[in-house]
């Protein structure tokens, strides 16, 4: 054979071969996104499920929610950005003013004794919470959603009480889920491995249509047990990465909001998540790194009464990611 084609077909298959790598890393990566991982990111106690100490800047009280890896992330951010280029050029505002509603199917699980069953009661005080947070009405940035309560239904299922995810996460979904893109499915559960939640993101939406929601500790619920979590702010914490917002602390000290991080201008650099509420904590310093951590924002891990606001750029965000993934 001719050594010049021998040398094309070897260049070809090369490139095929890392074509398809790079494809098969975003299909993991695409998974690591719906799949919540405990002991991994959010606001939860220092041990998992397996008694094995975490790493020293997991603050108590944790969400189960993975962010993508940062191929994915970029590759969001990358489509994102051409989205709202497309919009633009058509002569559309870039971003909406105005609210949304977002129907939301409340779904609580019990054991078979009837632990975890929270009231009505406290489930309108959760939606207050959200109406609040989103609104702008407890001192943080006005987003464009207001959330509507459409049903509640409660179920008794041992296994499902204390899921953290895999088969039986998939099992209680795909029993109760209603609803389309748009709507917010909220469950409550006595989940395991100090996890106090998990979300998936507006990307994974198309691709695991049945796994989409939020999933709370039934005791985070305003009025419940588990101080000092107990105001409703995991919800709002959950629904953040709802509507395609990633933890302030994601990527660390990043230098600017498309080099990683949470991909948002204005929320300052923080190296790691925050526990409790440390007013003046800096983390990431320098000039390069301006302002105190956020930990009045709902996407770090402070306690509920420390957080209290989105920030414009989130209010964004969220816009932007929720018209394309979810057409909200």
């Amino acid at each position: 054979m001719n050594r010049k084609l021998v040398t094309l077909l070897t260049l070809c298959a090369i490139s095929l071969a890392l074509v398809l790598s790079s494809f098969g890393s975003f299909s993991s990566a695409q998974e690591a996104v719906q799949s919540p991982m405990k002991g991994e990111g959010g606001r939860n106690r220092p041990d998992d499920d397996n008694g094995k100490t975490r790493p020293d800047d997991m603050a108590e009280g944790q969400c189960g929610t993975r962010h993508p890896d940062a191929f994915t992330a970029q590759m969001i951010e990358d489509a994102s950005e051409n989205f709202q280029k497309s919009r633009i050029a058509q002569g559309v505002d870039a971003y909406r003013t105005g609210t949304v509603t977002v129907n939301v199917y409340f779904h609580v699980i019990t054991n078979t004794s009837g632990q975890g069953n929270v009231s009505d009661q406290q489930i309108a005080q959760q939606i207050a919470v959200l109406n609040a947070a989103y609104s702008g009405a407890s001192g943080g940035a006005n987003t464009i959603y207001r959330f509507n309560l459409v049903s509640v239904d409660r179920t008794a299922n041992n296994t499902w009480y204390t899921t953290t995810g895999g088969t039986s996460e998939r099992q209680m979904k795909t029993a109760l889920r209603k609803g389309g893109a748009r709507d917010l499915n909220f469950y409550t559960n006595n989940m395991g491995g100090g996890l106090l939640g998990w979300a998936t993101f507006p990307s994974s939406y198309a691709s695991d249509p049945v796994m989409d929601g939020v999933v709370c500790l039934y005791a985070s619920l305003p009025g419940g047990s588990a101080s000092p979590f107990n105001l409703g702010d995991t919800g709002t914490h959950e629904v953040g990465h709802w509507v395609g917002l990633y933890h302030t602390f994601q990527g660390g000290c990043a230098k600017s909001a498309t080099n990683g991080g949470d991909f948002v201008s204005d929320t300052p650099a923080e190296r790691s998540p925050a526990s409790g509420c440390p007013t003046g904590r800096n983390t990431c310093t320098g000039t390069s790194f301006p302002g105190n951590d956020p930990i009045d924002n709902f996407m770090d891990y402070s306690i509920d009464s420390c957080m209290f606001k989105f920030t414009p750029g989130q209010a964004a965000r969220a816009d932007a990611l929720t018209l394309q993934y979810r057409g909200l």
